[in-house]
């Protein structure tokens, strides 16, 4: 057993030696292969407001505005709201709203998957049960012994 205990050791020790240690230099790009920023604004502020959109040489646009809701309060949160678009690889133009505050991040598109339709019998039944007069829970007899 400490046989295969050594032989073990040994070949993980020399499988960490054997791994490349270069050091990866950064990608360098040329002139030709950069994109143009061909508008940018920004503002931030001190009560927590901001805005930011920009538009880049191959066609990508976003803007974003936001706020602090509640400031200084237990329900502190920020807000914010925006967009941005491009084209897909592909050639489709794509285009994504967003809102995002304590609830979370709700985004818009028509990209974006659909939940399928509701089938016809479920509703049916949700108008039905919409229709109802609600049920009064009936007090039930405890089984001998409980209660």
């Amino acid at each position: 057993m400490e046989n295969f205990m050594s032989i073990a050791l040994i070949a993980m020790l020399s499988l960490a030696a054997a791994v490349p240690q270069r050091i990866q230099r950064p990608v360098v790009v040329s002139p030709g292969d950069q994109i143009p920023i061909l508008r940018q604004e920004q503002e931030v502020n001190f009560d927590g407001s901001y805005k930011y959109s920009y538009e880049t040489g191959n066609g990508i646009t976003a803007e974003e505005q936001g706020f602090l809701k509640n400031p200084g309060s237990q329900a502190e949160a920020q807000v914010a709201a925006g967009f941005f678009a491009y084209t897909s690889p592909e050639g489709i133009p794509i285009r994504l709203s967003y809102n995002a505050d304590e609830e979370g991040f709700v985004p818009q598109g028509d990209h974006l998957p659909t939940p399928p339709p509701i089938p016809p019998a479920i509703q049916k039944a949700l108008a039905y049960l919409a229709t109802a007069p609600p049920q009064v829970d009936q007090p039930r007899p405890q089984p001998f012994g409980r209660g």
